[in-house]
């Protein structure tokens, strides 16, 4: 478990990991419910997509937003260790990975459900299945599905050019179309990893003086051992 009075940055969410920076898609009506504060009228709000959907931006994006609004949260995944325990003076809790919890960590997030319920404090999950699929204990798979259920889709190739570029702008680099064809034809169309793509071809294209173009491109992944 990660406590999260203060800085967002304790869980990894750098400064794009916002409402603001999250690329819809199909996914419009997730945005709207999180930000919007709909977490707030339901006892759980959970998200459920295949990886690079955006599960945990969104969870993120929720958490920077409470904390901006001087409230505190705290954060719980598959990985953490435990034990797992609430603070009453949260007003957020977040469980990540719902669909890897182990026995132990099931029971530890029954009773957070139970204790955040009865405080009516609001949860908010993700996990890569509904909840219905979840490979969970009945009590805690259940109750995951009692409030909103949002099934988020991957973006389409326009909406991940879109956010591509849009990165690269804001980086105040400039991604030609051959780049962008390179690196869309080469790496999986996820938009966590070819996030990260493109912010490790910044890094390089600063290091070695040059503009980002195919060649330094695949230079940066020959040197990396990717080519």
């Amino acid at each position: 478990m990660k406590q999260l009075p203060l800085a967002i940055g304790a869980i990894g969410a750098g400064p794009e990991q916002s409402f603001e920076s999250y690329v819809p898609g199909a996914n419009g009506a997730a945005l709207a419910h999180l930000r919007q504060g709909g977490v707030a009228g339901a006892p759980v709000s959970y998200l459920w997509g295949a990886s690079g959907t955006g599960k945990t931006h969104l969870l993120r994006a929720l958490v920077r937003r409470t904390h901006e609004q001087g409230q505190r949260s705290g954060w719980f995944a598959a990985s953490d260790r435990l034990p797992w325990e609430l603070d009453e003076a949260w007003s957020l809790v977040v469980i990540d990975d719902c669909d890897e919890l182990d026995e132990a960590r099931q029971h530890a997030a029954f009773a957070l459900f139970v204790d955040a319920a009865t405080l009516g404090i609001p949860l908010a999950a993700a996990g890569r299945v509904p909840p219905v699929d979840l490979p969970l204990r009945e009590d805690l798979r259940t109750r995951l599905g009692w409030g909103h259920v949002f099934a988020l889709q991957p973006l389409a190739e326009a909406e991940m050019r879109a956010a591509l570029r849009r990165e690269a702008d804001r980086r105040g680099v400039f991604l030609s179309d051959e780049v962008m064809d390179y690196l869309l034809t080469r790496f999986e169309r996820n938009l966590q990893p070819l996030m990260a793509q493109l912010e490790r071809l910044d890094r390089f294209s600063l290091a070695n003086k040059r503009a980002i173009t195919v060649p330094m491109l695949k230079l940066m992944l020959a040197e990396e051992g990717a080519e």
